[in-house]
């Protein structure tokens, strides 16, 4: 007779704000065990893009970038800051479709998303004015999420499964 199975979320609490260079997976293990929550082989970790990228440092300040002649005509267009665009175009294989406030692109990781999957929501940087930063998606999502997964791994002794989530399909974000 087959086993039932069930299905329970559960949320990590207790992390602190991610920084630049932060190892997410002792982060997760520390804030686990300190709730007394235990990790289960077959467990899966589903984890959102925004802390891996900061712990990888995609932090970008816009002042930092100084935009070519197609992002400074595709912010006109657009009603964009140039140095966005710029990133937008750095961050894209092909710009699919534009409208007012909007890029549609193929992200370099091979998805369509608005605006390359840049975030410019709760996002601030060590220095400058905090409407200046944004933030990248992870650069290799498969291995940001192996290297979480064997870093969890290896602090449990559990084998577990780690996903990487984001919002881009989410319409005009």
């Amino acid at each position: 007779m087959p086993r039932s199975k069930s299905l329970i979320l559960s949320t990590v609490p207790n992390l602190p704000e991610i920084q630049p260079g932060d190892n997410l997976a002792e982060l997760i293990h520390s804030a686990l065990a300190l709730e007394g929550m235990n990790v289960e082989d077959g467990d899966i970790f589903v984890v959102a893009q925004k802390i891996v990228s900061k712990s990888e440092g995609r932090l970008v300040n816009l002042s930092t970038i100084t935009p070519g002649l197609r992002a400074v005509e595709l912010a006109a267009q657009l009603g964009k800051r140039p140095e966005l665009v710029e990133l937008i175009l750095d961050e894209s294989n092909e710009v699919l479709r534009t409208r007012p406030g909007t890029i549609i692109v193929e992200h370099r990781s091979g998805f369509v998303c608005a605006n390359a999957g840049i975030d410019h929501s709760n996002v601030r940087g060590p220095w400058g004015s905090p409407e200046d930063w944004v933030l990248l998606l992870p650069e290799d999502a498969d291995y940001s999420a192996r290297v979480l997964r064997d870093g969890l791994q290896r602090l449990s002794g559990k084998q577990i499964g780690v996903l990487i989530i984001d919002s881009h399909g989410r319409a005009w974000r």
